[in-house]
């Protein structure tokens, strides 16, 4: 059994951490604290007696190194879900999230769309084979959020993160339920029926709030933490499960919800995040991936 040395990445340690042989799974379960802009990306539940999301992250992957050195860029591999081929990039959103950032800040990796099958062991043994997973170096790291949170503090340019960490809960406050409530009205058969029109309304609901928030006072910039000029951790979050949304809407929700006519603020914000390089050098999986993805897999 050793000891863990936890780096200073404003994670601040709530639960229990459960300390196993080298040879074993090492798990811990932390917060981000809300101190110098790296706050929460994502509010789980309103709930919470706070708005801390709780990310359940392998302590591994927060170790810091004995001889204290900070990562450097290189030698870094993001393990994927697969497309329906088994070999190309699958539709997941949290992948892309992931890839969205590391494009944001320019660093080089090797991509490995993974099936069952063709996980590497070590994968399957410490980490229960779970994806997107960043190999760096000697370290690994699971969760798309712990994952962006590394990334945005290590290599910080640009930073992807605002320096008032209020806002910033703020902007996570109104995506609250928004994928849950997009994967549920999608996944549900048959289109139309009362159960179908009760999922829509409660999506629609979710983008009110989004619509409303774009369209808050004091907004200067596109994006969605505080005046909307600064791009950040959200955004990337947010524009994969929006494309998702885009897609599936139009091929398998048979267009029920007008976006453009409805949400005109939101149908500009997913046309500009969109239209990031970001975004349009991580999107080669496509609509066809999407619509197999939502109707086979998820």
């Amino acid at each position: 059994i050793y000891a863990i040395k936890m780096v200073p990445m404003n994670f601040l340690l709530l639960g229990l951490v459960l300390l196993r042989t080298q040879s074993s799974q090492v798990r811990a379960f932390a917060t981000t604290a809300t101190t110098s802009g790296h706050s929460p990306l994502i509010a789980t539940s309103g709930k919470m007696a706070s708005s801390l999301a709780l990310h359940m992250a392998r302590t591994r992957g927060l170790e810091r190194r004995e001889e204290g050195a900070t990562p450097l860029t290189g030698g870094m591999t993001l393990y994927v879900k697969p497309a329906q081929d088994g070999t190309s990039v699958g539709d997941c959103p949290f992948a892309h999230f992931v890839r969205m950032v590391l494009a944001e800040k320019g660093l080089e990796y090797d991509l490995l769309p993974s099936t069952q099958e063709n996980k590497p062991q070590w994968l399957l043994d410490d980490y229960e084979g779970k994806m997107p997973a960043l190999r760096h170096r000697k370290e690994c790291y699971v969760d798309s959020e712990v994952i962006a949170q590394y990334l945005d503090f290590f290599f910080q340019e640009p930073s992807l993160a605002v320096s008032n960490a209020a806002e910033t809960e703020q902007a996570s406050a109104v995506l609250d339920g928004f994928f849950p409530a997009m994967a549920k009205f999608t996944k549900h058969r048959p289109n139309g029926d009362e159960e179908d029109k009760e999922k829509q309304a409660a999506l629609e609901e979710k983008l009110q709030g989004l619509e409303d928030h774009l369209g808050g006072d004091g907004r200067t910039g596109p994006y969605l933490v505080g005046n909307g000029e600064q791009f950040t951790l959200l955004d990337c979050s947010l524009a994969p499960k929006l494309y998702a949304m885009d897609v599936c809407l139009g091929q398998i929700k048979d267009n029920a919800i007008d976006l453009a006519g409805k949400y005109p603020k939101l149908r500009k914000y997913m046309d500009d995040v969109f239209d990031r390089p970001s975004f349009k050098s991580t999107v080669e999986y496509g609509p066809e991936t999407v619509v197999w993805g939502w109707t086979s897999y998820h």
